[in-house]
C-alpha cells in the first residue's frame, strides 16, 4: 500500500510540474529589468510586448516620448527613448519571450497516444484499444525543469547584456553628436575668421598694399577653413543620424534639439577608483554570470548523458482488447500492459558520455577565458578612463586658459599697433582650435566612462549592438522525452 502511494505521489508531482509550465505574460521583461535597473537612468523602462500592449498604453508612451523631445535631449533621456523605441532591442526581447515559450513547451508532457484497431475473420471480431505514454519524459521532468530554468536564466542574462549594450551605444552616440555639434560651431568661427582675412587680403591687393603671394596665402587659409567646415557639418549630420537611429526616431521626431555642450568633467574625488575593478567585474558582469550558469547546467546534465543515450525511448502502454464470437455473441476481454525497452546492443552510451565530458570542458574553458578577459578589460578600461580624465583636465585647466590668455594679449597688442591684423586673426583661429581640442578631450573622457561601466557591470566594451545578434536558443536536454 505504501509503495502504491509513493508511486502515485511521484506521478502526481510530475504531472503538477508539467501543468505549471507556463509562459511569462510580460515576456520576461521584469526579469531583464531586475538585472539592468541599477545601470540605467532613473525612469527607464522596457517596451510592453506589442501583443499585450493596449491602445491606451501605446498612446501614453508616445505622449511621454513627445514630451521628452520637446526639450533638448540629454544623455539619460536619449537612453530612455532608445529603450522604448528601438526595433532592434524589441526584437531581442521578443526572442527572449520565444525562448520562454520553448521552455514551457519542453516541460509540457506529450499527449498520450491512443491506438484503436478492429479486426474481423470468419468466426471472430476483435477490437483493440491501447494507451501509450513515454515514461522517460515523465520520470525526468523534475531534472528537465531545473535545467530549463537555468538555461532561461542564462538567456535572460544575455538579453540584459543587449539592453545595457544598446543603452551604452546610445549614450556614446549622444556624446559624439553633441561633441560634433560643438566642433561644428568652432569650425564656423574659424571659417568666419579665415573669410575675414581673405576678404581683407583681396581689398588690400586691389589697392596695391598686398602682394599676390600674401593674398594667395590668406586665400589658402580660407579654403582650408571652408573644407574643414564642410567636413564638420557632414560629421555633425552623420552623428546626429546615428543617434536618431539608435533612439528609433524618424521623420519630424528626428528633428530634436541637443544641449549646447557636453557635461562638465567630474571632480577628482568623484572618479572611479581602480582598486577593486577586477573583483567588481568578476562579481557583477552579466556575461561572466551567464557563462557560470551555463557551466552549472552542463555539469548537472553531464551524468544523464549515458542514461539518455541508453534509455531515452522507454515507453509504457496499457491495452484492453475485446474479442466477440460471431456465432454465440460471447465477448472475451483481454487486459494487459507493455513496457518498451531499447536493447543496448550497439550503442552503450560511451560516445554520448565522451561528448558530454568534452562539452563540460568546453564550458569550463569558456568561463575561465571570460574571467580572464573581464579582469583585463576592467584594468585597461580604468586606465583609459583615468588617462582620459587627466588629458581632458589638462586641456580645460591649463591649455584652454593659456589659449584664451594669448588671445586677450593679442587683442591688447593689436590695439596698441604692435601686431598686424593677420596675426590677430591667426591667434583667433588658434584659440578656436584649442576650444575644439578641449571638446574632443572632454568627449573622449565620457566615452571612456561608458566603456568602464560596461567592463565592470555588463560585458566587453567592444561587443557593441550594431547588429543586435540573437542569443542562442535553449538547448535540448540530453534525456529527451519528445
Amino acid at each position: 500500500m505504501k509503495r502504491r502511494m509513493l508511486r502515485l505521489s511521484t506521478l502526481i508531482g510530475a504531472l503538477v510540474l508539467a501543468g505549471c509550465a507556463s509562459v511569462a505574460p510580460d515576456g520576461l521583461r521584469s526579469a531583464v529589468n531586475a538585472h539592468t535597473a541599477a545601470r540605467l537612468p532613473a525612469g527607464s523602462s522596457l517596451p510592453t510586448p506589442e501583443a499585450s500592449a493596449t491602445a491606451v498604453q501605446r498612446q501614453a508612451t508616445e505622449a511621454q516620448i513627445a514630451q521628452w523631445l520637446s526639450q533638448p535631449v540629454d544623455a539619460d533621456t536619449a537612453v530612455r527613448i532608445a529603450l522604448l523605441r528601438s526595433p532592434g532591442l524589441q526584437a531581442q526581447l521578443a526572442q527572449l519571450a520565444r525562448q520562454d515559450a520553448q521552455r514551457a513547451q519542453a516541460l509540457t508532457l506529450f499527449n498520450p497516444t491512443l491506438t484503436l484497431g478492429r479486426f474481423v475473420n470468419g468466426h471472430e471480431r476483435e477490437i483493440e484499444r491501447q494507451l501509450s505514454l513515454n515514461l522517460v519524459q515523465l520520470i525526468t521532468l523534475p531534472w528537465r525543469s531545473r535545467w530549463q530554468g537555468w538555461q532561461l536564466e542564462q538567456a535572460t542574462l544575455t538579453a540584459a547584456q543587449q539592453v545595457l549594450l544598446h543603452a551604452a551605444d546610445t549614450r556614446r552616440a549622444w556624446l559624439r553628436a553633441v561633441a560634433a555639434q560643438q566642433s561644428l560651431q568652432a569650425a564656423e568661427r574659424m571659417h568666419e575668421a579665415a573669410a575675414a582675412g581673405g576678404e581683407l587680403a583681396r581689398r588690400m591687393a586691389l589697392v596695391g598694399n598686398f602682394s599676390k603671394l600674401e593674398q594667395a596665402q590668406e586665400l589658402r587659409v580660407q579654403h582650408d577653413a571652408a573644407a574643414q567646415l564642410a567636413r564638420a557639418r557632414l560629421n555633425a549630420a552623420l552623428e546626429r543620424e546615428q543617434l536618431a537611429r539608435l533612439m528609433g526616431l524618424w521623420g519630424p521626431q528626428a528633428d530634436f534639439a541637443l544641449p549646447n555642450s557636453l557635461p562638465p568633467l567630474p571632480k577628482a574625488e568623484a572618479l572611479h577608483t581602480g582598486a577593486d575593478a577586477e573583483a567588481t567585474a568578476l562579481r557583477e558582469r552579466l556575461d561572466v554570470r551567464a557563462l557560470r550558469r551555463e557551466l552549472d547546467t552542463t555539469a548537472d546534465r553531464h551524468g544523464f548523458a549515458r542514461v539518455g543515450a541508453l534509455f531515452g525511448d522507454i515507453g509504457a502502454s496499457y491495452s484492453r482488447n475485446t474479442t466477440t464470437d460471431r456465432a454465440t455473441r460471447h465477448d472475451e476481454v483481454t487486459r494487459g500492459w507493455e513496457l518498451e525497452l531499447p536493447l543496448p546492443l550497439f550503442d552503450w552510451g560511451g560516445v554520448a558520455a565522451a561528448g558530454a565530458r568534452a562539452q563540460l570542458q568546453h564550458r569550463s574553458a569558456q568561463l575561465r577565458n571570460a574571467a580572464l578577459q573581464a579582469r583585463s578589460e576592467a584594468r585597461t578600461s580604468w586606465l583609459r578612463y583615468r588617462t582620459a580624465w587627466d588629458l581632458a583636465q589638462q586641456q580645460h585647466t591649463e591649455v584652454l586658459p593659456l589659449a584664451q590668455q594669448m588671445q586677450e594679449e593679442a587683442v591688447y597688442r593689436y590695439n596698441g599697433m604692435f601686431i598686424s591684423t593677420w596675426q590677430l586673426l591667426a591667434q583667433a583661429r588658434a584659440t578656436t582650435q584649442a576650444v575644439a581640442t578641449a571638446t574632443e578631450a572632454q568627449r573622449d573622457f565620457w566615452l571612456a566612462d561608458v566603456d568602464l561601466q560596461l567592463a565592470l557591470y555588463s560585458t566587453s566594451p567592444g561587443a557593441g549592438t550594431a547588429s543586435l545578434s540573437s542569443p542562442a536558443t535553449l538547448s535540448e536536454s540530453p534525456v529527451q522525452g519528445h
